[in-house]
């Protein structure tokens, strides 16, 4: 199909909770490109938002995918799923965890967390059920995630949110006055990805782990897209010195098949059979792709490219930053890396694709999310600076390059 006809259709047929797109649909793709309808190539540096974390059409992927589609993709939990127990036991044993669940996506591990802290309270005979979460973060798209979500305008038009989250700022003195004797737990993202690309400093995640020790409630980790290597460790937690009681992941876990894993340790993995599930979750089909996408990260030594080429990646920006007024900052952790303008970006996001470079906006509309492959390479990178500061010079009114 043309592209326009793909638009008109879209237009006609889908809810548009998207608004306009940029206007490229992608047939097929090979490492870090990606090809149009029209067989246009293109530099994918934002990997899915932080999902292909492998690439596109990467063979031993691929070869696993069709293998388990020839055998079967889903039976349902009424049965043992042997992927899925391999995958619960490799999950373990590569963290500090001791227990596993399966869904499908982020909102949905996030959502997860939540109900078994509620759980986990309610079990010991206490009425803590509030959860703190930071300002600036995003958790998913869910009511009780939205409401988790820091920030108003995702909540404004599903109000009134469901109750029992506090969005509190990042600072440690407001959060330790939001905790009282239904607090339940404090659930942050290290990177504020949807945020702008913002990294809590360890001083301060150190201090609020220390806040849980002491008030005796849970610390959640959402990795949904800071883990599976993107921040340059398989957890973007080990980088921090410290062992929360749940972390969530989903995005690079598939590399694309949808899949979302709550982790925990044994003390707090209080549900019961009957109080949650999933239809689909940790079926054979996505539970196989999840055990290659670690087979593979821990074969071809990703995470050492991810902390290589995250800091090539990174020098080259900051060597932007000082040719152009309008870049504010840039920072980031491994392979998420964000640039922070002085304007909206969302024209320039656009522009950087027609030129063939795919990145995206976030932080309020002013910062650009470069999240490519983590096997990207140098050759990769030079030719995505090369577009972007061309690009970034037509905007940048006050620029000295």
């Amino acid at each position: 199909m043309k592209i326009d006809e793909i638009i008109s259709y879209d237009k006609q047929y889908y809810v548009n909770v998207f608004g306009d797109r940029i206007p490229i649909a992608f047939e097929k793709g090979e490492g870090c490109i990606l090809y149009d309808t029209e067989n246009r190539e293109y530099l994918d540096f934002i990997s899915g938002i932080s999902v292909c974390n492998l690439g596109h059409s990467h063979p031993k992927f691929v070869a696993a995918l069709k293998d388990q589609i020839e055998k079967l993709i889903h039976t349902s939990s009424l049965f043992y799923i042997e992927n899925q127990t391999l995958l619960a036991k490799k999950l373990c044993e590569i963290s500090p965890f001791d227990k596993v669940f399966f869904c499908n996506s982020g909102a949905e591990a996030n959502e997860a967390a939540i109900k078994l802290v509620r759980n986990y309270f309610y079990k010991k005979g206490s009425n803590r059920y509030k959860i703190i979460t930071l300002i600036n973060s995003f958790h998913g798209r869910t009511l009780a995630t939205t409401a988790a979500t820091g920030q108003k305008k995702y909540q404004k038009p599903f109000e009134p949110m469901p109750e029992g989250f506090l969005n509190v700022e990042a600072d440690i003195e407001k959060i330790r006055i939001a905790i009282d004797d239904k607090t339940a737990a404090i659930m942050i993202e290290l990177v504020q990805a949807e945020g702008g690309i913002k990294v809590l400093e360890k001083k301060f995640v150190n201090e609020i782990y220390k806040l849980c020790k002491e008030n005796g409630i849970l610390l959640i980790i959402d990795e949904v897209q800071t883990g599976i290597g993107r921040c340059g460790s398989l957890f973007c937690f080990e980088q921090y010195d410290i062992v929360p009681d749940i972390i969530t992941l989903a995005k690079g876990l598939g590399n694309g098949v949808p899949i979302g894993a709550m982790l925990c340790k044994k003390e707090v993995a209080s549900f019961e059979p009957g109080e949650h599930g999933s239809t689909f979750g940790g079926n054979l089909l996505a539970t196989r792709a999840a055990l290659e996408v670690l087979k593979i990260i821990e074969e071809e030594n990703i995470i050492d490219n991810v902390k290589n080429m995250g800091s090539y990646l990174k020098q080259k920006l900051l060597e932007l930053k000082e040719l152009f007024k309008s870049i504010v900052d840039v920072r980031g952790l491994g392979l998420l890396i964000g640039v922070e303008f002085s304007f909206p970006v969302k024209d320039m996001v656009k522009e950087l694709a027609l030129n063939g470079l795919l990145t995206s906006s976030c932080g309020g509309g002013n910062v650009v999310r470069f999240a490519p492959p983590l096997i990207v390479q140098k050759e990769h990178i030079d030719r995505a600076i090369e577009i972007f500061k061309e690009v970034v010079k037509r905007y940048d009114n006050m620029g000295r390059a």
